[in-house]
């Protein structure tokens, strides 16, 4: 019977790497806002001999992530992995200087979101699925206010979901990618040689092989 991966974010960076990677062995299920990014994942799989079901939706929006999820249950009955890489990335800024519109964007995406993601999708992973989130500890760093605050709020509420389900399941793991090439980290770092840190592919497969 063919396992189904979810992927919240797959259009992009280690959303996309991790989907493409664990393909052709799971079914993608990749959501994601960006049609093109998801298209393109979905021709990468297609040439590995996998599939995918393409999601574009936001994961902010609570009734589209609802249907997402009944039709995951109605079709295949639940998922063997779920993977969290949706995030909002405003640009840096004083504190002093935040902007309302990326404040709220980055709370309803890192943060919020998690209040519904979570209750609608802990149903499809039961007891044996796994669930993924990956940190990126810029809390409290000069001009990371509003993503720093949202990630930050993102993991506490992940690590409180698998200290509640250490004996019950499903496995709640949070790991930490490697400093990677992504549109996200040329954002926060413009100018870095990008050549010196780790592919999205390259990280996608070693946190993959930490899962056992």
């Amino acid at each position: 019977m063919t396992q189904i991966a979810l992927i919240t974010g797959a259009s992009r960076g280690l959303g996309y790497a991790l989907a493409e990677a664990l393909a052709p062995e799971y079914h993608i299920v990749a959501v994601a806002r960006t049609v093109g990014g998801l298209e393109e994942l979905d021709d990468a799989i297609k040439a590995k001999g996998g599939a995918a079901t393409l999601a574009p939706m936001d994961v902010t929006d609570r009734n589209a992530m609802a249907q997402l999820c009944r039709s995951v249950h109605d079709r295949w009955g639940g998922v063997a992995l779920w993977a969290h890489t949706a995030v909002h990335t405003g640009p840096l800024t004083p504190t002093w200087q935040l902007d309302m519109k990326d404040w709220d964007r980055s709370m309803a995406t890192n943060a919020h979101a998690m209040g519904h993601l979570i209750p609608y999708i802990a149903p499809l992973l039961g007891t044996d699925g796994t669930a993924l989130f990956f940190d990126d500890p810029k809390g409290g760093k000069k001009f990371y206010g509003h993503y720093g605050a949202s990630k930050a709020a993102q993991i506490a509420v992940a690590q409180s979901w698998a200290a509640e389900t250490v004996k019950t399941g499903p496995k709640v793991r949070v790991l930490t990618p490697a400093p990677m090439a992504t549109a996200v980290r040329a954002r926060f770092h413009p100018g870095e040689d990008r050549d010196a840190l780790a592919t999205p592919a390259d990280e996608a497969r070693r946190l993959i092989a930490t899962l056992g």
